[in-house]
């Protein structure tokens, strides 16, 4: 069901280096631009933002970048505050939770009650555990699963019923298991669900490959599987989820950046053009080799029917797992 949004996602790689080619000029395209970051430190959105921060600045498309971590109501806090402020120089990276959680309400506003700026990256997602964990594989993960669901919890940096919460259902029905035993354990952000995995309060976490690559370099945890069409480069030794037993898995969380509603159009269109200059960096490389993330870029109309195609399809999904 998600494989249609992989290919999307993969026509949009060829997009982005086509842009980034065509418009890296060289010249700075905004004074400041402030990163609004809906979780906490370590988490997937926190990177993102910084990440591209970095690239802007040391590239010299952005003078300035500044960052604001608002942790808060599954990133409704951050997504009101945007709204209500109207701040103009304020970019808010957000990814496919957005969907997710306007979908089960969890907060009342939705990607429409922004301005969609582009969709800049996509991060795979993995299952992890901790490097002293008896389980080697996604099949020993699998048996003590079967064996007895309640005894395996499997945490993520997003709310129960959230996009790590479906990953792991999703890749626990493709396996054959019951998707609804999941006994998930929320945090708020992705750097605090990795502490949790570390000091052993949960068997395993649902996480996106770029927050586990370095800790797994390091060798403080094992990736037992990637929701990756192929093996990435990155992680040769690492099995596809389908290779591992999860069949036909494939799971993409793009990433990319909202604006205050109303946003002058000349305002979205130096947004849009900053982000795309980036692209033919290689301060931007550096950034996205180290985080194992692919380049996508889905600008302006482009981002909402992808976005609009992304909300029917999940939505199906997660009726079909019984999360709607």
């Amino acid at each position: 069901m998600l494989k249609a949004l992989t290919s999307a996602l993969c026509a949009a790689v060829v997009s982005a280096a086509a842009i980034g080619a065509a418009q890296a000029d060289g010249h700075q395209v905004m004074d400041k631009v402030h990163f609004l970051i809906p979780g906490g430190a370590g988490g997937g959105w926190d990177g993102t933002a910084r990440g591209t921060g970095e690239a802007l600045t040391k590239s010299g498309i952005v003078g300035a970048a500044s960052y604001e971590n608002m942790s808060g109501g599954g990133g409704g806090k951050a997504i009101a505050h945007i709204i209500e402020t109207k701040d103009q120089g304020t970019l808010m990276v957000n990814s496919t939770p957005i969907v997710i959680r306007s979908l089960q309400k969890v907060f009342p506003q939705s990607f429409r009650d922004l301005t969609p700026i582009a969709g800049t990256i996509g991060d795979y997602a993995t299952l992890v555990v901790g490097k002293d964990s008896p389980i080697k594989d996604f099949q020993g993960l699998l048996a003590a699963y079967n064996t007895d669901p309640r005894n395996v919890a499997i945490g993520g940096g997003s709310v129960a019923g959230g996009m790590d919460h479906l990953v792991a259902a999703l890749i626990m029905k493709s396996a054959g298991a019951d998707p609804n035993k999941v006994k998930y354990i929320p945090y708020d952000a992705g750097g605090k669900a990795m502490a949790g995995l570390l000091s052993g309060e949960i068997k395993a976490l649902s996480t996106g490959f770029g927050e586990a690559i370095e800790l797994a370099r390091q060798g403080e945890v094992r990736i037992l599987c990637i929701t990756a069409p192929a093996r990435l480069d990155a992680r040769k030794d690492t099995p596809t989820c389908d290779e591992a037993g999860a069949t036909g898995v494939e799971f993409v969380n793009w990433r990319g950046f909202f604006a205050a509603p109303g946003l002058p159009a000349d305002k979205a269109a130096a947004f849009r053009s900053a982000l795309a200059k980036m692209y033919d960096t290689p301060e931007w490389a550096a950034v996205r080799d180290r985080n194992g993330w692919v380049d996508i870029f889905n600008q302006g109309e482009d981002f909402v029917s992808f976005l609009e195609a992304q909300e029917a399809q999940i939505g199906g999904l997660m009726r079909e797992l019984g999360f709607l």
